[in-house]
């Protein structure tokens, strides 16, 4: 039960980062084709504060995908000597690898909550745009909570097959 819904909250914030990367390149190609038609004077011109959303845009992306990662186990690991090692002990380094990754995921959650808290209380704003820096740090803080809960999940996930179940609950 506890795998379902840490693959759906996974899977549902990698889904919301994609669509948020999407709406970027799609308001960078309408910015892009507004300033080039500047010239022919029809009204268009580039979208005002582009580069804040996409600033905004391309870090909520990053926290969102943070969990699925974590819950596939894609992070960039060196694999070199995992074929001499036996199974008891890769699994024993997986479940190390997972326990640094929940305290880098609770530290940098942490962090980006106290950050959140300061931009908020001294009302800060983009530059161009003059959106509410604070929300930026609100919108990645999703991804950083779901990495943090995710984190935790493998990190039960790990020890469940240093016990010797497969991920599926059943006896290896």
């Amino acid at each position: 039960m506890l795998n379902l819904l840490a693959e759906r909250i996974a899977a549902a914030l990698a889904i919301l980062g994609g669509i948020v990367l999407l709406g970027i390149v799609v308001l960078t190609c309408i910015s892009i084709a507004g300033r080039a038609l500047i010239p022919l004077d029809i009204g268009l011109g580039p979208i005002r504060g582009i580069y804040d959303m996409t600033e905004i845009g391309m870090a909520a992306a990053v926290f969102a995908f943070l969990p699925w990662t974590q819950l596939r186990e894609a992070h960039a690991r060196v694999d070199l000597f995992q074929t001499v090692y036996p199974k008891g002990m890769n699994l024993f380094l997986d479940l190390l690898f997972n326990a640094a990754m929940f305290v880098v995921a609770l530290v940098g959650t942490y962090r980006l909550y106290l950050g959140m808290l300061d931009k908020l209380s001294f009302g800060e704003t983009t530059l161009i745009a003059q959106i509410p820096v604070w929300q930026g740090y609100a919108a990645s803080l999703l991804g950083g909570v779901a990495f943090v809960l995710v984190a935790a999940f493998c990190i039960l996930r790990s020890l469940r097959r240093l016990a010797g179940y497969s991920d599926e609950g059943t006896r290896a």
